[in-house]
């Protein structure tokens, strides 16, 4: 008896520790730009395989982000598809900390995959207006706050196509949002980043956007959070190894920094 007791003591403390020790790994919270969802995803997986902890990202544009980490939300790590919003995010007094520009992007044109549009290069003598109909809208993330609108913005602008083109924008609350306007045949056209475009099986690249019609695309990537974590300080570094590099350059990215 007395061993049949003993047994049911260690059986019920064995219940009560497997839920703490299910519940040991930390958790570190990424908020990431929307562009970044799928790479990421693939990159928190490989990480989680071999460190003993949780990978919460936050997915969403990056002005949205930054205003949601400036009013206190729980983040360790930011990952912006501008320098603007990492930029504003450190005007506001936010911790912004080990600093690095991670990554680099190329602004492209879509069209719906079944789309007769005829591959140009946006610039060199076809104007993105002529390819819209009545009443059709050209699809981008919204150019006040949106980085890939702002960009889109900026090369529009450069190319002399703003004129013709602001009033007939259809605006996204992120990338993947002004994306999804295309991939339903909602809009003829869009401009999202090139890495989105390789993503969807929904939308063909139209063409490149000239590097030069608009500011570089970067993302920085910094520490957020007043005091890190070790375990928020070995992710940072892991992002930028050469192990995230070959993740992120699967997935179209051009790596900026690495061991």
């Amino acid at each position: 008896m007395p061993a049949l007791r003993t047994a049911a003591i260690l059986g019920a403390l064995l219940l009560i520790l497997l839920p703490l020790s299910a519940s040991a790994a930390e958790r570190i919270q990424v908020f990431a730009a929307a562009s970044l969802t799928d790479a990421m995803n693939r990159a928190i997986a490989s990480y989680e395989q071999t460190h003993d902890v949780e990978v919460v990202p936050v997915y969403a544009s990056s002005s949205t982000l930054a205003r949601q980490i400036a009013s206190g939300a729980p983040a360790d790590l930011y990952l912006s598809a501008n320098e603007q919003w990492m930029d504003w995010l450190a005007d506001q007094g936010t911790t912004v900390a080990q600093r690095v520009d991670l990554l680099a992007n190329r602004l492209v044109l879509i069209a719906p995959r079944n789309s007769r549009i005829a591959p140009f290069t946006p610039g060199d003598g076809s104007a993105i207006a002529t390819h819209l109909g009545p009443g059709e809208r050209l699809s981008v993330g919204n150019t006040d706050h949106v980085p890939a609108g702002i960009y889109a913005k900026q090369a529009l602008q450069s190319l002399g196509e703003w004129p013709a083109l602001q009033s007939r924008l259809a605006s996204g609350d992120n990338v993947r949002a002004a994306m999804a306007l295309v991939e339903r045949g909602e809009a003829p056209l869009g401009i999202v980043y090139q890495t989105d475009a390789e993503a969807s099986d929904g939308v063909r690249q139209i063409g490149v956007f000239p590097d030069t019609s608009h500011t570089p695309i970067t993302y920085p990537m910094a520490v957020v959070t007043p005091s890190p974590s070790p375990a928020t300080e070995a992710l940072r570094q892991w992002l930028a190894s050469d192990a995230a590099r070959r993740i992120f350059t699967r997935y179209g990215f051009t790596p900026l920094t690495g061991d």
